[in-house]
């Protein structure tokens, strides 16, 4: 199931740890089994747990915590929109819906074409921007009123037909 490059790639990253101390590692190596799988599944936290000697539960209590891992597998463009209480006050909610009716799905679900995956997130830290969202973990986009969100996905579809 996880390829020996893989492995390899976990080895280097449990390398930068001292000895005994390797589960240190573990948000290192979810992103790995991320970047090979496009997700974490239950069976690659199993790996990565028994990999790093720590319990599963551990491994999964990472997955979940943080917004980047994905736990299924998710379109092109992950969508994730901050619910938290500051971006809420400024229509992180309406951004929300406003995709979800764009899109034509809810929260936590993929188009049909496999292109937009829309989910909420926690804090982004861009709080004095809000609404904000990311795009596939590493895009920031900040005052997104329905004009922004209307130019964001029509570019990325745009993108997606010039190929």
């Amino acid at each position: 199931m996880i390829s020996e490059a893989t492995q390899e790639r976990f080895a280097r990253e449990v390398a930068k740890y001292p000895a005994g101390h390797q589960q240190s590692a573990v948000m290192a190596c979810l992103a790995i089994m991320q970047q090979e799988q496009g997700f974490v599944s239950k069976d690659s936290e199993a790996f990565i747990a028994q990999y790093l000697d720590m319990p599963e539960i551990a491994v999964h209590e990472v997955t979940t915590f943080y917004n980047m891992y994905n736990q299924q597998p998710v379109g092109k463009y992950k969508l994730a929109v901050c619910t938290n209480l500051p971006c809420l006050l400024r229509d992180g909610g309406k951004a929300l819906e406003y995709l979800e009716r764009k899109l034509g799905i809810l929260m936590g679900q993929t188009t049909a074409d496999g292109l937009f995956t829309l989910q909420q997130c926690e804090c982004l830290g861009a709080c004095a921007d809000a609404p904000a969202m990311l795009v596939n973990d590493r895009n920031m986009c900040s005052f997104m009123s329905d004009e922004k969100l209307d130019q964001l996905v029509d570019s990325l579809r745009a993108g997606e037909s010039q190929k």
